[in-house]
């Protein structure tokens, strides 16, 4: 895995190298290297500062700006650039892409230099390596979960094995659409060792974070966490305002998380 963002997945260094004694990614093989035991937290979907600020005053590692048109939490790569701009250091810009040409995406990367890559939709392990110019800006693969049982089919070790360069695998529901359906799938049926960081999202809130992070942890390398519709706001009729982030919600995720690495 590279290691060009810290701040959103820790370091491939603190780990075996490559053909060393651990049993990652092998079934049945048992973790014999731990995980590292602090989990990251993106904010995704953000488009108004004060929620950016929220975000930061919370603690958060990463924060994602979906540049995907058809999204209801779609903004503008200028729009995200003004906002990356109110981050202070080590704090890492994340920028979502659907199938989006490489063109555009290097020109997105220019405009925002410290920003990370996700590719979200089908986008091949070739197509990752162009946009991010030869794999020299960090990135992140989304897999796309089945719901209920069909999570058992989804075979996530070769996933990872496939999309090897990117920094970490970003696991979501697969849902109509591309992500944001604020959907779980069954945690419990994913692989028991993938030797790749984890970034775990799809239907986060601070009610479940805490049972998600347990099970999840201890499958990876290392585990991310990365929340949208579990830390939005409501309207008066209780319906979420996609986009527009509740500071208190924020706050309650990453005291969730955060509980949940005290045992460690």
């Amino acid at each position: 895995m590279k290691d060009i963002a810290p701040t959103l997945a820790t370091s491939s260094a603190a780990l075996p190298p490559e053909g060393a004694q651990s049993a990652l990614g092998r079934p049945g093989g048992g973790l014999t290297t731990p995980t590292l035991a602090r989990t990251r937290i993106k904010i995704c979907g953000l488009t108004r500062e004060q929620d950016v600020d929220a975000a930061v005053a919370a603690g958060v590692d990463a924060i994602g700006f979906v540049l995907y048109a058809p999204s209801e939490r779609a903004v503008r790569v200028e729009r995200a650039a003004e906002l990356a701009r109110r981050l202070p250091p080590f704090i890492t810009p994340v920028l979502l892409f659907v199938n989006a040409p490489a063109t555009e995406i290097i020109a997105a990367c220019a405009m925002i230099p410290g920003a990370a890559v996700q590719f979200h939709g089908d986008e091949t392990a070739q197509e990752c390596a162009t946009a991010t110019l030869n794999n020299s800006r960090a990135w992140l693969r989304a897999a796309r979960i089945p719901l209920d049982e069909g999570a058992r089919d989804f075979d996530l070790v070769q996933f990872a094995q496939d999309y090897s360069n990117a920094q970490a695998i970003l696991l979501d529901a697969h849902v109509d659409g591309f992500g944001g359906g604020g959907k779980t799938f069954n945690w419990s049926l994913l692989p028991p060792n993938v030797n790749a960081h984890l970034v775990l999202s799809g239907g986060l809130t601070p009610a479940n974070v805490g049972d998600a992070i347990a099970q999840v942890r201890p499958r990876c390398r290392s585990l991310a966490v990365d929340v949208s519709s579990g830390v939005e706001a409501v309207d008066a009729q209780g319906k979420p305002l996609k986009g527009i982030k509740d500071p208190e919600k924020i706050s309650q995720f990453v005291a969730v998380v955060r509980a949940a690495d005290s045992p460690y």
